[in-house]
């Protein structure tokens, strides 16, 4: 049986990230996976939430549910959008009164996975046939970890791609520092944290750090430019995609 998805982006990656979308389009078509790109969706409307503006973020859950309701299934390529619909969108739908979201709330919150959990938990593959040849090391970004317990997915995929050498990054766990808008209303704390883990990264001698969220991968690369480790960062989906598909 083909399968068939409908691949949300997120706004974050749409706007500074699109070649992660695109990485794991060539990783689903490489599976047999029909992918299809809703042009309706919009933000998940997780920063609303984070900042409390709660009830600023129901009219983007009504387009996503709208959006993706006939869907078969959702891939979602960030960790912390994925926990944003999961954890808070059946509430906020509960906040209108609208029997007909709340029924599609439900019934579509189900369908929504994150990328890796679906490749393997879903599709029921490790191996993609990707090869990159590098030391890496996996970053388990807080929503990913905490909120989706995502962790053996990422790990069981990179362990199968050709080449690379995963790399234990200690205090693997532990926060970036990113947090959203954390990083900027806590700035001095934020740096202090997301030194810690460059330190960790440093000390790893690896060549890239793999992430669930480009959002975090972005708050780690900006460290590791300004200190200049010559460390580069890569979500999952762009490591999987190397060697499919003419992808380098």
């Amino acid at each position: 049986m083909t399968r068939s998805v409908s691949l949300f982006v997120s706004c974050f990656n749409d706007m500074l990230f699109p070649n992660t979308a695109r990485a794991a389009n060539v990783v689903l078509r490489s599976l047999g996976v029909k992918v299809e790109f809703p042009r309706r969706q919009t933000c998940c409307g997780q920063i609303h939430v984070n900042t409390g503006y709660a009830s600023m973020a129901v009219p983007l859950v009504r387009n996503f549910v709208n959006t993706f309701s006939g869907a078969e299934e959702i891939v979602a390529i960030s960790g912390s959008c994925t926990a944003m619909v999961r954890e808070h969108y059946l509430e906020l739908a509960n906040r209108t009164n609208d029997v007909n979201l709340i029924s599609k709330t439900r019934e579509l919150v189900p369908r929504v996975f994150e990328f890796s959990e679906y490749l393997t938990d879903v599709v029921g593959v490790s191996d993609v046939g990707a090869t990159y040849p590098h030391r890496v090391s996996y970053h388990p970004t807080c929503h990913s970890l905490r909120s989706l317990h995502i962790y053996e997915s990422a790990i069981k995929l990179l362990g199968a791609v050709r080449g690379l050498q995963l790399i234990d990054l200690s205090f693997a766990e532990q926060c970036c520092g990113f947090g959203g808008t954390f990083s900027v209303k806590n700035s001095p704390m934020s740096t202090a944290i997301l030194a810690d883990k460059v330190a960790n990264i440093v000390n790893a001698k690896v060549e890239t750090v793999v992430a669930l969220d480009n959002s975090c991968l972005l708050h780690i690369s900006g460290a590791l430019k300004r200190n200049n480790t010559g460390v580069s960062v890569m979500h999952l989906a762009e490591v999987l995609a190397h060697g499919l598909d003419g992808v380098v």
